[in-house]
């Protein structure tokens, strides 16, 4: 097993290798983690996830354009085949994951924060099923039943697009009462989510994760309160 100090150095070093789009580097170094005995999970999440943070931020800061997010995201798919085989055979990947639709509203095509959210899922074993951009209000209530998805991530880069979003969370909450929406995109604010009659709210790709388990938890407590009180 590796001390604490060798595991922070290989997550640290896996973080700059996916920064600096080093596919190379993070494959060999997902590698060592995998034969140094670090929790292949752990290696993912503190790894890769936090180095796509730090990419995002680059993006956001206009340091990074989009081939280098393209770049970023092979150098993490590759890091993330070696890891998720090993994920998968430690048990961990049934940990609390859910399943989550992602789709940019029709009329907007900005898809890159979208793209960011999709790969923190990915890296965290979720099934994510994605719509890509410019997706019409029919398509995601459609998949939503095809799927039977646990959550809905609804994204607007742009205030002309977000205007569509009540109206998908209405007719998404009709077919299914207990589907959870989660929306984002620069123009969201919590305020937003709460008049649009959503669940929850992704500031950035970082919480997305975090706050799609807090809505996945409110559901599954939920569902064993229904199944409490029907006995």
């Amino acid at each position: 097993m590796a001390s604490e100090e060798r595991t922070q150095e290989i997550l640290k070093g896996l973080r700059k290798a996916l920064v600096e789009f080093d596919e190379d580097k993070v494959k060999e170094l997902a590698q060592t983690a995998l034969d140094e005995g670090i929790d292949p999970f752990i290696a993912s999440m503190e790894g890769l996830a936090e180095g796509m943070i730090e990419v995002g931020d680059l993006y956001n800061r206009k340091e990074y354009f989009v081939p280098e997010l393209l770049l970023c995201a092979d150098a993490l798919y590759a890091g993330l085949d070696i890891l998720r085989p090993a994920i998968k055979a430690s048990g961990r990947e049934s940990e609390a994951k859910g399943s989550i639709i992602l789709g940019v509203v029709e009329g907007d095509v900005h898809d890159i924060g979208k793209n960011l959210i999709k790969m923190m899922f990915d890296v965290a074993g979720w099934t994510v099923h994605d719509l890509g951009k410019d997706v019409p209000l029919e398509r995601f209530v459609e998949e939503q039943l095809r799927t039977d998805s646990d959550i809905v991530g609804l994204s607007a880069l742009m205030t002309t697009s977000m205007v569509s979003m009540p109206e998908i969370v209405k007719k998404l909450k009709e077919k299914n009462p207990k589907v959870r929406i989660m929306l984002g995109g620069a123009p969201i604010t919590p305020e937003i989510v709460e008049k649009y009659g959503a669940d929850g709210y992704a500031e950035s790709a970082g919480t997305a994760v975090d706050e799609a388990m807090r809505l996945l938890k409110m559901l599954k407590k939920e569902e064993m309160k229904e199944g409490e009180n029907k006995r």
